[in-house]
């Protein structure tokens, strides 16, 4: 069987009632149209056609749940300003936290994607994937289910508001903060770009004194800088400004 043949197979075998079994233990609710949901998990590495992918679905989602998280702090936090606000919604729907919730909620599973791609190992494809599953239960059920849902299956057992208000997630900022109080000069460069699938992937480094102390992958690079930046405060171990590592 061709490459080809062999995802389009392994499309096909999701119309049995394993997968609405598998979908429904994720989602927590017997869905209405199986077809909304598989275009949802279903990544532009096996589809092409945005009809077909979950990049359509994404874009819609990732407003959707915005919008909820941004009604949830509003009421959680009632006399809190704009952009405390506007920071913890940035650490709630961070791609690293959100590629963490959809693997935590068995989204990994039921994704198809190119396994044999190895650049989609290093991106945050089921965090995205996540976003496309809230644009297709929102298509699905409305905004008022969907707000519930995201309450009841993301926001309360996966999402640590308390936690969350200490935590940085802006390592660039921690990195230049290091870089500017140890005299060190700190750029972000791009070491390769190359197209994957159809897209492009930056590799950026996060070089100090002229030399490369970590690198990032992702298909922008803002994503990938800031990946590069978090590898780079972990191997440094900074810690309140002050690296443990020469």
């Amino acid at each position: 069987m061709s490459f080809v043949g062999f995802w389009s197979a392994l499309y096909k075998k999701r119309s049995g009632s394993s997968f609405k079994k598998n979908l429904k233990a994720v989602l927590g609710f017997s869905p209405g149209s199986l077809s909304l949901y598989k275009t949802a998990l279903t990544h532009r590495s096996i589809k092409e056609t945005s009809d077909a992918n979950n990049e359509r679905l994404e874009y819609l989602g990732d407003a959707i749940l915005s919008a909820i998280i941004a009604d949830y702090l509003f009421k959680r936090y009632p006399y809190k300003e704009e952009g405390f606000l506007t920071e913890m919604r940035s650490k709630m729907v961070n791609r690293s936290q959100l590629n963490d919730i959809a693997i935590k909620m068995g989204l990994k599973k039921i994704t198809v994607f190119n396994k044999a791609d190895n650049s989609l190992k290093v991106s945050q494809i089921f965090g995205n994937t996540l976003e496309a599953l809230v644009g297709a239960v929102y298509l699905d059920k409305g905004y008022k289910k969907t707000s519930k849902w995201v309450g009841e299956q993301i926001i309360m057992p996966h999402m640590f508001v308390d936690d969350l208000e200490v935590l940085e997630i802006n390592h660039k900022n921690k990195l230049y903060g290091w870089a500017n109080k140890n005299g060190k000069q700190l750029e972000f460069e791009t070491m390769n770009e190359q197209m994957q699938g159809g897209r492009r992937l930056f590799t950026i480094g996060a070089v100090v004194n002229g030399k490369v102390i970590a690198e990032g992958k992702a298909y922008n690079k803002k994503d990938a800088s800031q990946i590069a930046a978090q590898l780079a405060v972990e191997k440094l171990g900074i810690i309140n400004g002050e690296a443990t590592q020469p």
